[in-house]
């Protein structure tokens, strides 16, 4: 009876409003804890965190242009991601503890806001394509609008774990199925899945090849990705014919002239 229940159309909106609603509680406690390293004082709490739970979602909601964004129109919003925050401000856990914590809400709130994106974008009328990338917003804007605003690179950009691309995975196991009738199964894949490869990549620092792992197999480029800084004269000397003497100068050809003193 539960399961059918949802699976039913007012089931299924259910759901998604109570994920929606643990992600802004979820994001705003990761956003105070990101304000507690940067020791913020309490307005500062409550803006990282405001911004980290219902950044994500308002952006979506303007880009689907559906009515007011739902952070706006429903009263219960607002005052979850300021119970985040405040949460974070209160309560003081080791740097342990929260490492352990950060990990695990973060993968969980990937996962509830994938599926939350996904199911709002077909709400509106929309198709899978734009399901995946509703997604994907939602799992991550929130985030990115905090890095932003605390003058970070953000996290989608790579440098670390896996981030944006479990949130694409997700998404489109939700957007998988939902095309086949099983939404539910779809919300349960979707968590678990983010949970697993969130997991893994920390764990195992599982990533993304970066622009340095596909630079040309050259001298120049190995010594570039090694970071060693090059002279002008030592570049000059990479592209030039000709030997090195002990000096560190090029030796030059036989048939050119040497200039008398």
């Amino acid at each position: 009876m539960v399961l059918m229940n949802l699976l039913s159309v007012d089931g299924l909106a259910a759901v998604t409003n109570v994920l929606d609603l643990a992600g802004v509680f979820a994001s705003a406690l990761l956003g105070g804890a990101v304000a507690r390293s940067m020791d913020f004082d309490l307005f500062g709490f409550l803006v990282v965190g405001f911004v980290s739970g219902l950044g994500g979602g308002m952006l979506r909601d303007v880009l689907l242009q559906n009515g007011p964004p739902v952070a706006l129109t429903d009263p219960l919003y607002v005052p979850v991601a300021v119970a985040g925050a405040l949460v974070a401000f209160l309560v003081s856990f080791s740097e342990r503890g929260w490492d352990r914590l950060f990990t695990f809400l973060d993968a969980a709130v990937i996962g509830f806001w994938a599926v939350v994106g996904v199911q709002r974008t077909f709400d509106a009328g929309l198709e899978w394509p734009a399901a995946i990338i509703m997604g994907t917003i939602t799992a991550v804007g929130g985030g990115v609008g905090r890095d932003l605003l605390l003058r970070r690179v953000p996290a989608v950009f790579g440098g670390n774990a896996l981030y944006a691309s479990v949130a694409v995975a997700a998404s489109a196991v939700m957007v998988g199925a939902s095309a086949l009738g099983s939404p539910t199964i779809g919300i349960v894949a979707a968590v678990v899945l983010s949970l697993l490869l969130r997991w893994g990549a920390v764990r195992w620092g599982w990533g993304l090849p970066n622009g340095r792992d596909w630079q040309p197999q050259s001298t120049l480029a190995s010594l570039l990705r090694r970071g060693r800084g090059l002279r002008p004269d030592a570049v000059r000397l990479l592209r030039r014919p000709g030997r090195r003497n002990g000096t560190g100068r090029a030796r030059r050809d036989e048939d050119t002239p040497t200039p008398e003193h």
